[in-house]
């Protein structure tokens, strides 16, 4: 085998180059966040029971949701998580993360009861 790094199973004397996967590009156009349609939702759904508010809408790139989600964490004393585009805080939180986003310039809706 002419190549020793490749993961080649089979070979007939021909070695095949290996594909690289393309970077993944962002689909959302950057919006200023007074634009953005941002909701905040209390959610006990598929969790046993345990409460947890959920931020959904917000556009913009991984690392700066995470860094939002740290802040958030930090300022109210709970865990969280990011989940595909939503941000995720354990506890019921709806008013205080409302005004928190409003601080940075969102203008988050209540959603749900």
């Amino acid at each position: 085998m002419p190549n020793e790094n490749s993961k080649l199973v089979y070979s007939t004397d021909q070695s095949i180059p290996r594909k690289e996967k393309p970077a993944k590009k962002n689909n959302h156009p950057a919006l200023p966040p007074a634009q953005q349609k941002v909701t905040v939702r209390h959610d006990r759904k598929r969790r046993g029971g345990k409460s947890v508010t959920v931020i959904e809408g917000v556009q913009m790139p991984q690392k700066e949701m995470k860094f939002l989600l740290k802040q958030l964490k930090a300022g109210f004393g709970t865990g969280g998580a990011v989940k595909d585009t939503a941000i995720e805080i354990q506890g019921e939180h709806c008013d205080a993360v409302m005004a928190a986003l409003e601080k940075i310039g969102y203008r988050p809706k209540r959603s749900g009861g």
